[in-house]
């Protein structure tokens, strides 16, 4: 699924993410937990091909990042990946189903797995327990119904691989932890890769892997 081999990215002089060798196998569930600025939200880049390694290889679902150009990467990330971001990157303006549909009017892939978009929409936001109307403008939603609609949006067209950066840092406890048992029978059910990255280490019992960032990342040491 993805493979990591002598994986180096530096701004400028300094070596931020140094990996010798990760592999994430298909339908695994990764917990990546570390202190701010070790370097987890650079890796996540590195994982979507939104950054370039200044040296070494990644290899996902078969393709080395650094073969393809721009055009390529963004069409390899929109058909394969989901993201889950903390800040959710909802357009308030537009519609809960909008906003939600948005992920496979840049990915045919997607368009194809969800077949019926809106009915899609549906059936997600019925599994995350989110009862709305989907013409009600993002903006108008609460905290935690934001955040379902973009776990919805992250699902849509069952992607290959989930991509969560921090996403309950919003939430209460009582919120978060059904957060988690949606998102993971979710993901469960269409055999999505998950990369979970956050701080709150008492989240990890959910999933079968999870590395402190230190250890994995010599840059670190």
């Amino acid at each position: 699924m993805i493979n990591i081999s002598t994986c180096q990215f530096k701004y400028d002089k300094d070596i931020v993410v140094d990996i010798n060798s990760l592999q994430i196998k298909e339908g695994e569930h990764l917990f990546l937990h570390g202190k701010s600025g070790s370097g987890k939200s650079t890796f996540l880049n590195l994982l979507c091909g939104i950054l370039e390694p200044t040296y070494g290889e990644i290899e996902v679902l078969g393709t080395i990042l650094g073969s393809l150009n721009a055009p390529a990467k963004d069409r390899f990330r929109a058909d394969n990946y989901g993201t889950i971001f903390q800040q959710f990157n909802l357009l308030p303006y537009l519609s809960v189903e909008e906003n939600i549909s948005l992920a496979c009017e840049f990915s045919a892939v997607k368009t194809s797995h969800a077949k019926n978009i809106k009915e899609e929409i549906g059936s997600l936001l019925d599994a995350l327990e989110l009862s709305v109307d989907v013409t009600t403008p993002a903006m108008n939603l609460s905290v935690g119904q934001q955040q379902r609609v973009a776990v919805a949006r992250a699902l849509i067209g069952k992607p290959k691989i989930i991509i969560a950066d921090e996403p309950t840092s919003a939430l209460d406890n009582d919120t978060k932890q059904s957060f988690m048992k949606l998102l993971f029978r979710q993901v469960e059910a269409q055999n999505s890769t998950l990369i979970f990255v956050s701080h709150d280490k008492s989240l990890s019992s959910r999933f079968n892997t999870v590395y402190d960032f230190s250890d994995i990342n010599r840059a670190n040491k």
